[in-house]
């Protein structure tokens, strides 16, 4: 029943004019990957730290090289600017030290901001400076959620539809309440790994939809509940499937612009199928930020802000 009001609400939205906030152009051949112009928000990892466990990466025990971590932050800011996006940034505040996972704090879409509310009671206190700082910028459609959400952490925009992930951080509440504060529809997804706690690290958008052409993403199937592994076959059934390899080093939080795809250089079955599917990739070093189950995209939140 649900997979069939999905199917009718895919076909409206193919039909309509709604567009990718990112104006991505129509997706072109493999040969001909375009990519379009993005603007993200990142926090230095000065105080970064693995000082508590709550995902299955974290073990408080393991040496922590805070200057290994801010000098791959460092590399993967510049990798942005180098491709000619541009990246603001927020101020690091000491006591927080996953604040640098910077996705976790927002959903920016056409300039409506949905905050976040942790479910770890570590990282609670971030939320609020990140509201300070939409504030600050002269953004005001700014809604905290009421629900347990962890942002760009479980909620993926494909151009036409949000994914939202749920399982082990954002409540399922969360999407309704998400599809209500941003006016978009929303299409939930079972995480059943640990190791995937969010959805972010289990899948990501390499080629946002048009009002001709469906989006292209990348994900590891076991990662997901199998009623979602149906769905994301039926909705993605060009989609590239990561291998167990790939997804274990966090393959799949990755960023992408449409051509270029920024990933852990870990991932090296991921990086030939991208080359075969015609983009660019550009492995990075995770080696310190993995350390906290965190990779490009989780220090990515991307600010998707109005279109006229």
């Amino acid at each position: 029943m649900f997979e069939g009001v999905l199917a009718t609400l895919m076909t409206a939205f193919r039909g309509s004019t709604f567009r990718s906030m990112t104006s991505a152009p129509v997706r072109q051949p493999a040969t001909t990957r375009l990519a379009t112009t993005r603007r993200y928000l990142m926090c230095s990892p000065t105080y970064f730290a693995v000082e508590y466990s709550i995902n299955p990466w974290m073990d408080p025990t393991r040496p922590v090289s805070t200057e290994g971590a801010v000098a791959e932050w460092t590399a993967l800011k510049e990798t942005y600017e180098r491709l000619g996006h541009t990246v603001e940034t927020i101020a690091p505040q000491p006591g927080l030290p996953d604040m640098v996972f910077s996705a976790n704090s927002g959903t920016v879409i056409d300039g409506v901001v949905l905050g976040s509310r942790f479910r770890a009671p570590q990282r609670a206190a971030e939320a609020d400076f990140f509201r300070t700082w939409f504030l600050d910028r002269g953004y005001r459609d700014i809604v905290m959620p009421e629900k347990i959400n962890e942002a760009e952490g479980d909620l993926t925009w494909t151009g036409d539809l949000l994914l939202a992930g749920t399982g082990f951080r954002t409540d399922p509440g969360a999407h309704a309440e998400a599809q209500e504060v941003l006016g978009v529809p929303v299409v939930s997804l079972h995480l059943v790994d640990p190791r995937y706690y969010h959805l972010d690290v289990a899948l990501f958008v390499l080629t946002e939809a048009t009002p001709t052409s469906r989006a292209h993403i990348a994900y590891y199937p076991a990662a997901f509940s199998p009623g979602t592994q149906r769905l994301l076959r039926r909705l993605y059934p060009d989609a590239i499937l990561a291998t167990e390899e790939d997804a274990a080093c966090l393959g799949l939080n990755a960023v992408s612009d449409g051509r270029n795809v920024i990933l852990p250089k870990e991932a090296t079955t991921l990086t030939t199928q991208l080359h075969t599917h015609g983009y660019t990739p550009h492995p990075v070093d995770i080696t310190e930020l993995r350390k906290s189950g965190g990779g490009p995209k989780c220090c990515t939140m991307e600010l998707r802000d109005r279109t006229l």
